[in-house]
């Protein structure tokens, strides 16, 4: 393309005229799963929800039947992450499968760019046939795309939890969740939809004394109920880190919710009850799809952005590298898949994964440079890995209040680099010995080797990334295998 700029809408219908490589029905993962009728797919995203905030992933506290329910008749992973913890990156890794590097939205205010959006999942869904739509927190800066879906209630920003309707409070959960059923309601059955919903819950609302605002109707859930306390939420742990960290962002949030015990419970608690009301939204959602017989060929996903430090390492909000901030829930259910294939999985699996995953699903073919990978085989029973280690990265620093980091993950060791701290800062764990990331043993003699591993793997992944290209021909290749 030239250096001119088109319009996303205009791009997208030129994008349009050459047409669309589908695959064949043999070549997608479910045809012998079920029938060749492409499957409709509902893909909800909730907003800072942690891993461990469902009662089918071990949770004994929180209520969330629906969910558990979906949990048990699909697959349950138990290892996703997030490979940049906030809220716009994630978001556009979720719809394109690249990096952060790669989409370049590193900023609330920027939009994908219009090439990049092409090859988005909602934009080849809707290219190969597809009735989109969008309910909810889009995350991305720019004007809304409205035109881009065939169905569109989403909001810019951070939206608000109580809206007035008809003179009444209205909760913003119970509102998206009726607009999702309402456009259900407008599908036939002749035309495979895509439904991507977005909530606002279980984020806070920022600004507000009382940020964690759930639905009065769920007032009486949890008040007997007592919230253990984190393993790291002892001083011992975060009075060790260096003033950059205990005076950031994270910090400062932590005194405003988490600060006494008193107040531990109480956002808690209201955290949790915003999730509940997520829960909630979801019966609704399966109820309406087995209203309009859409049930059986109707794929759900289920999942966060990222996670949520409830005061681990004395921290509130997400960004930095620890497990409560960057791993979060993921139920993929379909009822085509025989029940010898549904139950858990532990491969890791990431946030770039859902747009292949949604491609490979609707049986289109996935571009060469996307850097997630489908998730289809694992679906099926396939004993794969799909990866040995991956990068994190978060370059959004919130005016100096939050200390930019990369990293990279495996399934024993997690390295973090706080790059543009002088001098340089790193965390090395061992994450088989130590879960809760209490020991940083990046300094200590018997490690250095690990550690210089790291840096050096580190550099690859930089200088891969680094050399990536949109227009690329050549399948993406881990630079770590």
């Amino acid at each position: 393309m030239n250096n001119t700029k088109l319009s996303r809408r205009t791009f997208l219908k030129q994008s349009a005229l050459t047409g669309l490589s589908l695959s064949a029905a043999s070549k997608s993962a479910f045809c012998s799963a079920g029938s060749e009728k492409r499957p409709n797919i509902i893909m909800i995203v909730t907003d800072d929800q942690r891993w461990d905030t469902l009662g089918c992933m071990g949770n004994p506290i929180i209520h969330t039947p629906n969910l558990d329910r979906l949990a048990s008749e699909g697959v349950l992973f138990r290892s996703h992450f997030s490979t940049t913890s906030i809220c716009m990156s994630s978001r556009a890794s979720i719809f394109t499968g690249l990096y952060t590097h790669c989409h370049k939205i590193d900023l609330f205010s920027k939009p994908l760019e219009p090439e990049t959006f092409a090859n988005s999942y909602p934009a080849m869904l809707r290219k190969a046939g597809y009735r989109t739509a969008f309910v909810g927190k889009w995350g991305l800066g720019g004007p809304l795309p409205k035109e881009d879906f065939d169905y569109f209630q989403g909001f810019s920003g951070q939206g608000q939890y109580f809206i007035e309707r008809d003179g009444q409070e209205v909760h913003l959960t119970g509102i998206l969740g009726q607009q999702a059923c309402d456009f259900l309601k407008t599908c036939t059955g002749r035309q495979p939809f895509c439904l991507s919903l977005s909530t606002k819950a279980p984020h806070v609302q920022d600004g507000h004394p009382d940020p964690f605002r759930y639905d009065p109707q769920y007032s009486d859930l949890y008040k007997d109920d007592e919230i253990p306390k984190p393993e790291t939420a002892d001083p011992q742990y975060y009075d060790a880190m260096p003033d950059f960290i205990r005076d950031s962002e994270g910090r400062t949030r932590w005194t405003q919710r988490f600060a006494t015990p008193a107040m531990y419970q109480h956002s808690v608690k209201n955290y949790y009850r915003l999730i509940t009301g997520v829960d909630a939204i979801v019966g609704k959602i399966r109820e309406q799809l087995d209203s309009l017989n859409l049930a059986d060929n109707t794929v759900i996903i289920y999942t966060s952005d990222q996670g949520f430090f409830l005061g681990e390492h004395g921290m509130a909000g997400k960004w930095l590298m620890h497990e409560e901030s960057i791993r979060a829930p993921l139920i993929i259910y379909d009822p085509r898949l025989p029940h010898k294939n549904r139950g858990k999985r532990d491969a890791m699996t990431l946030n770039l994964d859902f747009a292949p995953t949604i491609m490979d699903l609707a049986g289109i073919d996935i571009p060469k440079n996307i850097q997630g990978q489908s998730l289809t085989p694992l679906l099926t029973g396939e004993k794969k890995s799909l990866r040995n280690e991956w990068f994190y990265e978060h370059p959004y620093g919130h005016g100096g209040k939050i200390a930019k980091s990369e990293g990279l993950r495996d399934a024993r060791w997690k390295y973090i680099r706080y790059y543009e701290q002088d001098p340089l800062y790193e965390e090395l764990y061992d994450l088989r010995n130590d879960p809760h990331e209490k020991n940083n043993l990046a300094n200590e003699p018997k490690y250095q080797k690990i550690r210089d591993e790291y840096r050096h793997r580190w550099v690859q992944w930089r200088m891969a990334l680094n050399e990536w290209k949109p227009d690329s021909q050549y399948a993406w290749v881990d630079p770590v295998n």
